[in-house]
Parts: C-alpha cells; structure tokens; sequence
C-alpha cells in the first residue's frame, strides 16, 4: 500500500486556518509562527497537486476541492485522535474489546439498554456479541472465549449472579387440532402430535430442554424459525413470552390448556470468565447488564453512569 504523502499534522493545521478564518489566527491557536503554518499548507498543496485554498479579502478561503478534502480529512483525524485514546487506555489496562455470549432466549430488550448504556462509557471498547443455545454458552465460556456469559443453565465450576426468569409457553395455532379438542390437556394429548424443538448449538453435551415426548419431532435452528413453524399451524412448541407476545395479541398464537406444564420459567445467571480477571470495561458492562435486568421492560429509559466511569 502507498504510504500517504500528507501528514495529519498538515491536515489539522488546515483545519485550523479554515475554522479560524486565516493563517495568523491559526498560528495563533496551534501556538506557531505564521510563517511556518503558510508553508505547511503551501507544501501540502504542492505534495496533492491540488489548489486547497484562495485568498478572499485577508480571509483563506476553502476551494471546492478543499472542501471535499477537508471534509473527509476532519473524519480521519477524528479516527486518529480516537486510536491514541484507546492506546492510552489500554495502557491503563483498558480493554480494547469485551466477549459477551448469550442464550438466544433471553430478552434481547434487556440486552439493547445496557449496551446502549455501555457506548458512551466504553472509552472505544468494542463489544463482541454472540448468540448461542443451551449449553452453546457453557461451550463458548469453556473454551475461554467469552468474558461474560448469560445462560440459563447451571455451569459447573463457575460462580454467577442470578439474574430475572423467562417464561416459556406451551402454544400452537388457534387451528390446531389440540385447541379443536376445546378442553383441559394432558401430555398424552401431546404425545401423537408435532413438537417443534429448538437445536441446542452446544458440542460437547447438547441437551434436550422440555416436554420431548411428542413421537414427532422436527429440530429448527433458531426461536424465530420455531415460531414461524408453529404460527403457520406445524405443530406445537414452549417458547419465550417475550418472544411471541405480538403472535399472541395477533392470534396467530394461542397456549395450550395443559393440565400441568404449561409454561415454565427459566431463571438467567450472569458467568464471568474465572481464568482471566476482569477489566474495567468488562465490570462496567457487567453491572449494566445486572441493572437492566433487573428493571422493568417497559420502565422509561434513562443511561446511567456508573461510578466507574466518572474516573
């Protein structure tokens, strides 16, 4: 790649003639002579090949290709800017990067507000998320992947936080012959009918999660496909609340009257990665993560700012 023949240097020291109104004003700002600011931008000229500015009056003004150029020059000393930060800050032992992997069941809403938190906190920390099923968490933890993990599995050998439950409803198409039945239901009702199960994305141990004695199955890849499935009349499934509650008002969804079983919940727990310890962006977005869990879905949305950001 050609190595740029323009430093940021000379583009902020063109910025500053322009947002200044003219080359004294600039040196004056940069806290260098006139002269040395004229052949910085003069040299700069010369080195593109293009005219960036002409005099008006005792005013530098901008040419049209120096406004394009200047334009796109303020975005690259921004990034510039930006990269020293997070250079300084991972000196600080700030993270450049926070691993967060997910149950595909937990609340996504949850998981918006505290990231959205997060941004103005992160200092250029970037956050990696990735969704996963059952135990596709425990792997990824395991593996030594993730910095913070949300399941709702009990992960052996790891300390966790409890977090809120997810309720999970037993539902099929208001057609469905189990509705037609129009009474109570039992498992035995269940047992000669379609039951749409999600696929656990874990490896090593994959499990099977909820009432599996249906002697039909079919295995999706995701809660969406599953409800999908199900709200076009295929079968029946336990899916998240949270998840379907629009197919529910809409009537495309109906729960099943069962007897017993009809909705369980799942409580979440918040894992941290015990062979590393945890930066200072990480704990922040952990104790986000904690406090948005923990308020309510429809409460009015406002960023809080923790007292470790404040340092």
């Amino acid at each position: 790649m050609k190595a740029p023949r323009v430093t940021l240097d000379q583009w902020r020291t063109l910025q500053a003639v322009v947002d200044q109104g003219g080359f004294a004003q600039a040196a004056e700002v940069l806290h260098r002579s006139q002269s040395s600011v004229s052949y910085t931008v003069a040299r700069m000229q010369e080195q593109l090949g293009v005219p960036l500015l002409r005099i008006d009056g005792r005013k530098a003004v901008l040419t049209e290709a120096g406004e394009v150029l200047l334009r796109r020059s303020r975005q690259l000393v921004k990034q510039a800017s930006q990269l020293e930060d997070l250079a300084h800050n991972m000196e600080q032992g700030w993270e450049a990067e926070v691993r967060l992997v997910v149950d595909a069941a937990y609340p996504n809403a949850r998981l918006v507000r505290a990231l959205t938190a997060f941004m103005p906190q992160s200092r250029g920390c970037r956050v990696r998320l990735r969704e996963e099923v059952l135990s596709g968490v425990e792997d990824v933890l395991k593996e030594g992947t993730a910095d913070l993990a949300i399941s709702g599995l009990n992960i052996p050998g790891y300390l966790c936080t409890e977090m809120s439950t997810v309720e999970f409803v037993a539902v099929a198409h208001p057609d469905h012959s189990l509705h037609r039945l129009q009474r109570e239901l039992s498992f035995q009702d269940l047992e000669g009918q379609m039951q749409v199960v999600i696929r656990d994305s874990g490896r090593q141990q994959p499990r099977d999660v909820g009432w599996l004695g249906a002697e039909q199955r079919w295995t999706v890849g995701s809660l969406a496909t599953a409800a999908s499935f199900v709200s076009s009349g295929l079968g029946f499934a336990w899916l998240p609340r949270h998840m379907i509650e629009r197919e529910l008002r809409d009537g495309l969804l109906k729960p099943l009257p069962l007897d017993q079983g009809g909705s369980r919940n799942t409580r979440y727990l918040l894992y941290s990665n015990k062979d590393k310890p945890l930066g200072p962006a990480t704990q922040i977005l952990a104790e986000l993560i904690r406090r948005f869990d923990a308020a309510p879905l429809d409460a009015p949305f406002a960023s809080p700012v923790t007292s470790s950001a404040k340092h």
